[in-house]
């Protein structure tokens, strides 16, 4: 596998771009799904996310400067997508955004891709109780084990405000699922 400079070299090549993108999916296609399957919660939706995440970077590319990691700037890139899927998803059903969410968390139970038990169906619940930001950092520390760090990079934020986030975040569910 290549490194990321190697990488970035074939993407901004026209000659062997083709082939540094195959690379850069073949390498983050996994983990972005994942990231973006915890946002917006259903595999379909998931999959047209990450579909939207991989032409907007395939387009973009070339206005990367590198001031971030890649794949912090990839992880940027799927969260904005899907929160901007769920924005729309809300406008076009006419709901707000925790609505969507909650129509979301209930229509796992149908999901034939999920294959979590009651007690991760609960947990599920219990986060799409917090705030959209909160459920970003929730999901990306507890799911993905995601460095402080490099959640700072790819949410533009610092450390500490994440710390905190997670931190009350986990207190909520808590609660939530001491309640329920």
């Amino acid at each position: 596998m290549t490194d990321e400079a190697q990488l970035l070299k074939q993407l901004k090549s026209k000659s062997e771009i083709d082939k540094g993108f195959k690379a850069l999916i073949t390498l983050y296609k996994e983990p972005l799904y994942w990231h973006i399957r915890n946002i917006v919660k259903s595999h379909d939706d998931a999959d047209d996310v990450l579909q939207n995440t991989f032409i907007k970077v395939y387009k973009n590319i070339h206005n990367f400067k590198g001031d971030s990691k890649l794949y912090s700037w990839l992880y940027r890139i799927a969260t904005n997508e899907s929160i901007t899927f769920i924005n729309k998803n809300a406008k076009r059903l006419q709901i707000s955004n925790e609505e969507t969410q909650r129509l979301a968390i209930n229509n796992l139970v149908d999901d034939t891709y999920f294959d979590g038990d009651a007690i991760q169906l609960k947990l599920q619940q219990a986060i799409a109780t917090l705030p959209p930001k909160q459920q970003l950092v929730f999901n990306m520390k507890y799911f993905q084990d995601l460095k402080y760090k490099d959640m700072a990079d790819i949410l533009e934020t610092s450390e500490g405000a994440l710390k905190a986030s997670y931190h009350i975040a986990i207190k909520k569910i808590e609660s939530y699922l001491t309640k329920n």
